[in-house]
């Protein structure tokens, strides 16, 4: 299957070309570095690229201050990960290992002249993304969580970083490891943290704060207009911003929980064109991502919209969870659906403690070896059932309706049939939940009143789409379900225009859509060309 990043050998040796590194020297200047100096502390702007010319540079373990990796950064290597193009922060510190000199180039300067010449960018980029892999496969990086095994707010962070592709170090409470970091620390052993660097403890952590302290977090100068917003990071938000950011326009695009959406929970997609071994859904919407952070679009998470206005000016204005109010010239919605809640007694209690709406390899962890149940009759709840089918002993999965056919690719249904792990349960739905701290068992209901106990450990829930359009504060047309109305049925000659001129909708929130990833993705370039329209005209 299809993986983010290349052969992990690029992240040692992927030289720039001698063009290239005389244009570094036209825009920036030379440094040197003497032995043992830092040149990058944890926690510090990714604010610069460092071209090594002559010399060594290693990277540290954030704790100890020992060398990280047997490899250093030599002559014809620069520092840096997939961080600097989203301006995030160095999540491990670097150091001279001997006197090192250095062409140095600040980072707007940098990504102009990466979008100016694409064949630096290709290898930049081509060794950025394997250096975040290398990061994310050897959990090399200075944030780390003690207790997710635990700890409700610990676990939060796990599955916002794993989501988003943010590595991490995680120890349960009560394990060796977490003695010695907390040590290291300086924090008392025993007690649930999320650290960032030495000492670094985020006291009463959520996502938000982790963000902000990586850098993740909203970047605008105040009275900024963006030409277009795009709120909602899934396949479609994130072509969008790809497309936006291509064609030169100011983008923002604005998610809640994860970049990747629904589709980010998919653990193995087949029949998306290019990818004839399939790739994760979290690893597609990735590169569109990076492809993204390229071209310029600045990516805010995770920020929730509360409400939208539009000013005298004409402008129109999303206000943020954080009361910030942001504004653009055009808006486009592709916020997608989220799965309902299902109307089960106590199922508050288990969210997140057996409770799950994502089936990620985080989630897979806390099922090994045990039953899991995975609610829905679509492709995501398919993906899940095969998924889970390799770490738990046994993945029951239940169907409202009598048949997958209608709501399911057909490879995937027959390989769900053909799985011995798996079993369909038809015209099945859940009647209660049992368990004292975590998820012990489910209580089925069947159409003719008989119910069934099954021992399990997890419920992944994968059914129904419910829109969320209550922030668009009326501003747009709405079908009798909820979902926005574009084009001809909003009165609009534009396909994806809504009843509201400047305001845009696409992918899974829009009336009539097909629920796939690839349409999605088409929707969200092509509606960039009806926004340069809208733009041109309005001008």
């Amino acid at each position: 299957m299809e993986s983010i990043g290349h052969d992990l050998r690029q992240m040692q040796r992927t030289p720039l070309h001698a063009a290239h590194v005389e244009a570094l020297r036209r825009i920036g200047r030379e440094e040197v570095f003497a032995e043992g100096e830092t040149v990058a502390e944890i926690g510090e702007p990714m604010n610069r690229f460092v071209y090594v010319e002559d010399g060594e540079i290693e990277v540290l373990h954030a704790y100890s201050r020992e060398r990280m990796m047997p490899s250093t950064i030599g002559p014809a290597q620069f520092t840096g990960e997939i961080a600097f193009l989203a301006g995030g922060v160095y999540a491990l510190p670097m150091r001279a290992v001997r006197k090192t000199r250095a062409i140095v180039v600040d980072r707007a300067e940098m990504l102009r002249l990466m979008a100016e010449v694409p064949e630096i960018s290709d290898i930049v980029i081509t060794v950025y993304a394997a250096r975040r892999r290398l990061q994310l496969e050897q959990r090399a990086t200075g944030l780390t969580l003690i207790g997710a095994d635990r700890d409700a707010s610990v676990r939060q962070i796990e599955e916002f970083a794993g989501r988003n592709r943010i590595p991490v170090r995680s120890f349960d409470l009560v394990c060796p490891g977490a003695v010695a970091i907390a040590k290291e620390c300086g924090i008392e052993p025993g007690h649930p943290a999320v650290i960032f660097g030495q000492g670094g403890v985020i006291e009463a952590p959520t996502p938000l704060k982790v963000a902000q302290r990586l850098g993740l977090d909203l970047r605008a100068n105040p009275g900024e207009v963006f030409d277009v917003i795009i709120v909602g990071g899934g396949p479609a938000g994130v072509a969008a911003g790809v497309y936006a950011g291509a064609e030169g326009l100011r983008a923002l695009v604005i998610e809640d929980i994860a970049v990747g959406g629904q589709a980010g929970t998919s653990s193995r997609i087949e029949n998306y064109m290019g990818f004839p071994t399939g790739i994760s859904g979290a690893d597609l919407v990735w590169r569109g991502e990076v492809q993204a952070l390229k071209f310029g679009t600045s990516f805010a998470m995770p920020r929730r919209v509360i409400r939208l206005a539009r000013a005298e000016d004409g402008l129109f204005c999303v206000t943020l969870d954080c009361s910030n109010e942001i504004c653009a010239r055009a808006l486009i919605v592709a916020t997608g659906v989220q799965y309902r809640r299902l109307a089960i007694p106590g199922i508050e209690r288990f969210a997140g403690s057996g409770v799950y709406h994502a089936a990620t390899e985080i989630e897979a962890r806390r099922c090994r070896d045990a039953a899991a149940i995975v609610v829905g009759g679509g492709n995501s709840a398919g993906q899940a059932a095969m998924f889970l089918s390799r770490s738990a002993s046994h993945v029951h999965l239940l169907v409202r309706g009598d048949s997958l056919a209608a709501s399911m690719s057909d490879y995937l249904s027959s390989r769900l049939a053909a799985d011995p792990r798996i079993e369909i349960h038809y015209n099945t739905t859940i009647a209660a939940l049992h368990g004292t701290d975590a998820l012990q068992a489910v209580e089925t209901r069947n159409p003719d009143g008989t119910s069934q106990r099954i021992n399990a450990c997890a419920v992944f829930i994968m059914a129904g789409a419910a829109p969320n359009c209550g922030w668009l504060s009326g501003l747009v047309k709405l079908d009798e379900a909820g979902f926005i109305l574009t084009g001809a049925a909003a009165g609009r000659t534009a396909s994806f225009e809504t009843s509201q001129p400047g305001i845009f909708a696409v992918g899974d929130i829009r009336a009539g859509s097909v629920k796939r990833v690839a349409s999605a993705v088409g929707e969200g370039s092509v509606v960039i060309s009806e926004v340069w329209r809208y733009l041109a005209d309005s001008a």
